[in-house]
């Protein structure tokens, strides 16, 4: 069953087109992954499902269990169970890790809180009432969002580079929360460069100038970062960037 359709999605930006005619599957309660060269779109494609700001404007439509999303706000997306974790963790000057957590949580306790933070590895009463401000380190506050996403419990999570900046034991907790949020019911579409991150996945889509090149068995898609390329017609990118596997072009 299908829990979101990308459905023939085209973009553009300073009249180019990041999305284009893109069409997309994404199973329930399995991990996808969405691979491709820089500026493929994969990034632009994970704000257009969340309805960011710059990224409403498009031909085509989203849909989400069976419900269009094209005209809904980030908050009404939000209620419905969608989530999206940044590349570069947000901060929130004021604000303690523990009402942070509990801003999204569908029970508000402190139990939630604890358990939350001891599944990213960090200890409660080092981190309830401290600030998501500056005083965290990169990976400190990656692990806290994923800690807030873990008491969440959504329908759908997206993750934008969900490895990038960290150091290796924060890696070990999001592969860790990964799994969980799997085992939860959960739905997460992961958008990386990373083989290693790609092994957490289900199946993978590769994409290429906002365009679907390939999708299938993660196996088969590590030919991606293996150097079978052929050229692209990525005009955004050096000559040596602007490339894609040999097997989807057969």
């Amino acid at each position: 069953m299908n829990l979101l359709e990308i459905k023939n999605i085209t973009l553009l930006k300073e009249s180019r087109p990041i999305l284009n005619n893109l069409s997309m599957e994404i199973w329930n309660g399995h991990v996808h992954a969405i691979i491709g060269p820089n500026g493929a779109g994969k990034s632009t494609l994970a704000n257009t499902i969340m309805g960011l700001s710059g990224y409403r404007d498009f031909q085509g439509d989203v849909i989400f269990n069976g419900e269009s999303l094209k005209d809904l706000s980030i908050d009404e997306r939000a209620r419905r169970g969608i989530t999206l974790l940044f590349q570069e963790p947000a901060r929130f000057e004021g604000l303690s890790v523990s009402r942070f957590i509990l801003a999204g949580a569908k029970e508000k306790s402190q139990k939630v809180v604890e358990d939350a933070l001891r599944q990213v590895g960090l200890v409660p009463e080092n981190y309830i009432n401290r600030a998501v401000d500056k005083t965290l380190s990169g990976g400190e506050r990656k692990r806290i969002e994923l800690a807030s996403i873990y008491a969440m419990k959504p329908r759908l999570v997206l993750m934008d580079e969900p490895d990038s900046g960290v150091d290796i034991d924060s890696v070990k907790y999001i592969f860790s929360i990964i799994k969980d949020l799997k085992q939860a019911g959960s739905t997460v579409i992961l958008i990386t460069h990373s083989p290693e991150v790609l092994k957490r996945a289900d199946h993978a889509f590769l994409i290429c100038a906002g365009t679907l090149v390939d999708k299938g068995d993660v196996s088969r898609m590590f030919d991606y970062f293996s150097g079978k390329c052929v050229p692209c017609p990525h005009k955004g990118q050096p000559d040596t960037d602007r490339l894609v596997p040999m097997f989807a072009a057969n």
